[in-house]
């Protein structure tokens, strides 16, 4: 019996902290996630997010302005999930989402990038730490997947190329899981 292209390369014999260190590194290669709400007919929306720098006290997070879309609807429905793809790479994250302006939180993780996604409208809304304006949005993983490749980039690319010409399925990587028991425990949750 073959292998199904999905399960090539499996490997879940991986011990957890390795493949908790391994995501890790993959979510800070790639960054951006596309992270999928559900809206309020049922259908699911995506959109670019950038993940934020890792902190102990919670899996994954981002900032987000109060009054869009995705506070709304992540307020309804916080189960969300986080798409990330890089270079043959990708990890998917099945999440639930907190919602937080937590203003000591917010002072203490602010970066000043966020002040491109607001309008400076003056007074404590210009964009700084204390912009009331900010959320937090911090996810907990209840199930991870991810690919990582076992190759440098040009190899991969071969492969797949043989591939196509040979008609076989290349190995490139290995598909790991996690589930949430697996992922590091949240402080204070």
């Amino acid at each position: 019996m073959s292998q199904s292209a999905s399960d090539q390369g499996r490997s879940d014999d991986v011990a957890p902290e390795k493949k908790i260190e391994d995501l890790y590194a993959l979510i800070e290669g790639i960054d951006i996630a596309m992270m999928t709400t559900r809206l309020p007919d049922g259908q699911l929306v995506s959109r670019p997010m950038s993940t934020q720098k890792r902190r102990p006290d919670v899996h994954l997070w981002f900032v987000a302005v109060s009054g869009s879309h995705k506070i709304d609807e992540i307020r309804a429905d916080p189960h969300v999930n986080l798409g990330y793809f890089k270079d043959f790479e990708w990890v998917s994250v099945s999440g639930q989402a907190t919602l937080t302006n937590d203003r000591e939180s917010i002072r203490r993780h602010y970066q000043p990038d966020w002040k491109a996604w607001v309008e400076d409208e003056g007074g404590e809304m210009n964009g700084g730490p204390d912009d009331p304006r900010f959320v937090l949005i911090e996810v907990r993983a209840l199930g991870v997947t991810y690919f990582k490749r076992t190759d440098p980039r040009p190899v991969v690319m071969f492969k797949v190329l043989a591939a196509m010409v040979t008609g076989s399925t290349p190995d490139v990587g290995e598909t790991r899981h996690l589930d949430g028991s697996e992922m590091p425990t949240n402080k204070g949750r």
